[in-house]
């Protein structure tokens, strides 16, 4: 062998030498990085498992869900905790206001002390503790339900009132309802007689609920609203939660005879007054029908203008601004109230708009006057029967007159 073949054949030896040698030193390493990988796991394992050994049994539920919107302004937030106590929940709105909660005696709940404003965003931070003191956290932020996207119902009669035999439930809604099964199945009436009450939607906005004949005088009624939640349109939802109680008078009916011109007031059945009266003139002739005192006033300005009684320049046919002992029966116009106008018409001559007229003065301070007699003798929701008149039957929806309306035709328009 030359010795350039030899030196051939050594480099070729020494490079397959060199290439096993770099093969080991690979193999070599890679050895050695699973094993501080294995290591590191194993640390790794046994720091998650001390962790959760220390961890707290304490669950802590926050309602509504992180992140919810159009949330309860009512029942919304809630705090509750398994397995532990909660020792301290701060809640608040987005500039950092604290809303004041209640918590449980036992510490399992947590709730806002009132009632939430709508369209406010509010932020939950929730600690509780185990049995061992060991500390759990939680948080949530949520946005109440907005004006825009939600509904009340403005109702009659007001909590705690006492009212005639005659006194519909009320509600009317400052949006339209389209969904009028789920609202009213949210609204109940009850009344301690036993009576059974139905409701009557008149549009969209207005629902009435009644029973078939006039509430039993001395009765409570019960309206409950569960409306909080309730989607009554496509994305409008209910905010109310609330319960009102009424009572019921005794039962007083006065029938109004346009063509006798007299007025005879029944209380539980018996007459105790008649009084002779004016009602609406032949070319304004009073409405016939059933009707609902709704509102009293001892004074009231009473314009023409304003019911659509104008002269020629446009001004009211009569602008009287202190009308004594007036009690609304429509929403149009039409009052029963004293007259301190008119002489000797009282009984003889019917000269109104519409109105039914009683003698007064003019101050109302005079209680010996027919009108001061039956104002200070007459609630709300008393009943005045107009019969003999001309005219048409008021409307039921004219008023809270619903009882114009015979059972069949009031339990057809309810939705329940």
């Amino acid at each position: 062998m030359t010795d350039s073949k030899r030196r051939r054949g050594l480099a070729a030896v020494s490079a397959l030498l060199g290439g096993v040698l770099v093969l080991s030193a690979c193999s070599d390493d890679g050895d050695k990085k699973a094993g501080a990988g294995s290591s590191e796991s194993s640390q790794a394992q046994e720091v998650d498992k001390a962790a959760a050994e220390d961890a707290s049994e304490a669950q802590i539920a926050i309602k509504p869900k992180n992140g919810a919107t159009n949330a309860s302004i009512n029942n919304a937030a809630q705090v509750s905790v398994t397995k532990g106590k909660l020792t301290e929940v701060v809640m608040t709105t987005a500039d950092g206001k604290t809303v004041e909660g209640t918590l449980a005696a036992d510490g399992s709940s947590w709730k806002p002390a009132g009632q939430l404003e709508r369209s406010t965003t509010y932020k939950i931070d929730a600690t509780a503790e185990d049995s061992k003191g060991r500390k759990a956290h939680e948080n949530s932020s949520f946005t109440t339900v907005s004006p825009d996207n939600s509904f009340i119902g403005n109702f009659t009669p007001e909590d705690g009132s006492t009212v005639g035999v005659g006194m519909p439930v009320s509600i009317n809604f400052n949006k339209p309802i389209t969904d009028k099964k789920a609202v009213q199945s949210g609204i109940t009436v009850t009344s301690s007689s036993g009576q059974e009450v139905v409701g009557h939607w008149f549009n969209a906005q207005r629902l009435d609920l009644r029973p078939e004949d006039y509430w039993q005088g001395g009765s409570t009624v019960t309206l409950k609203l569960a409306l909080d939640g309730v989607e009554g349109a496509d994305g409008v939802f209910g905010v109310q939660q609330k319960t009102v109680t009424f009572k019921v008078g005794r039962n007083q009916v006065s029938t109004v005879d346009a063509k006798t011109k007299m007025m005879t007031v029944t209380r539980d059945g018996k007459t105790i007054k008649t009084i002779p009266i004016s009602a609406g003139a032949p070319e304004n002739p009073t409405y016939n029908g059933q009707m609902v005192i709704s509102e009293k006033h001892k004074e009231t300005r009473m314009n023409g203008a304003t019911v659509g009684f104008t002269d020629d320049d446009g001004k009211g046919e009569y602008d009287i601004k202190d009308v004594p002992h007036a009690m609304r029966l429509s929403t149009s116009g039409t009052f029963i109230h004293g007259n301190y106008w008119g002489k000797g018409i009282f009984g003889t001559a019917n000269t109104s708009h519409g109105c039914v007229g009683l003698a007064d003065v003019k101050g109302a301070n005079d209680a010996n006057q027919p009108a001061a007699w039956f104002y200070n003798n007459s609630l709300v929701g008393d009943v005045v029967i107009v019969k003999n008149s001309p005219d048409k039957t008021i409307t039921p929806d004219n008023g809270l007159n619903g009882w114009n309306m015979d059972w069949a035709q009031w339990t057809a328009g309810s939705a329940a």
